[in-house]
């Protein structure tokens, strides 16, 4: 929730889905095809970076962001290898601009 307060104040006219697990995201994902992504690594079922690993093998051009409070190389390493990012928590005003970074800014 903290994630959507963020990036609504900045970017009011984006529409937000929530998912409650990683089976729910890919399957959100395959429904509504957004643009952007943000995963939790902590999640029911499958792992969000296992859900974004097979988000962006589906779709390549998404752009997704994993958060989490393990920041360790390996965990940022696992994501860049899929073609995301690993943002640290918690979520403050600096993480929610490396991310709306990546969102809007990156290739």
């Amino acid at each position: 929730m903290l994630i959507r307060t963020h990036i609504l104040a900045q970017h009011p006219e984006w529409v937000i889905f929530e998912a409650v697990c990683g089976e729910d995201a890919i399957e959100l994902v395959d429904n509504e095809r957004p643009d952007y992504c943000t995963m939790d690594i902590n999640m029911p079922g499958i792992s969000g970076t296992d859900a974004a690993e097979r988000i962006l093998s589906k779709y390549p051009l998404m752009k997704v962001v994993i958060f989490s409070a393990n920041i360790q190389e390996t965990h940022k390493n696992r994501a860049r290898s899929f073609g995301s990012i690993l943002v640290a928590k918690p979520v403050t005003e600096k993480s929610i601009a490396l991310t709306l970074d990546y969102f809007t800014n990156s290739k």
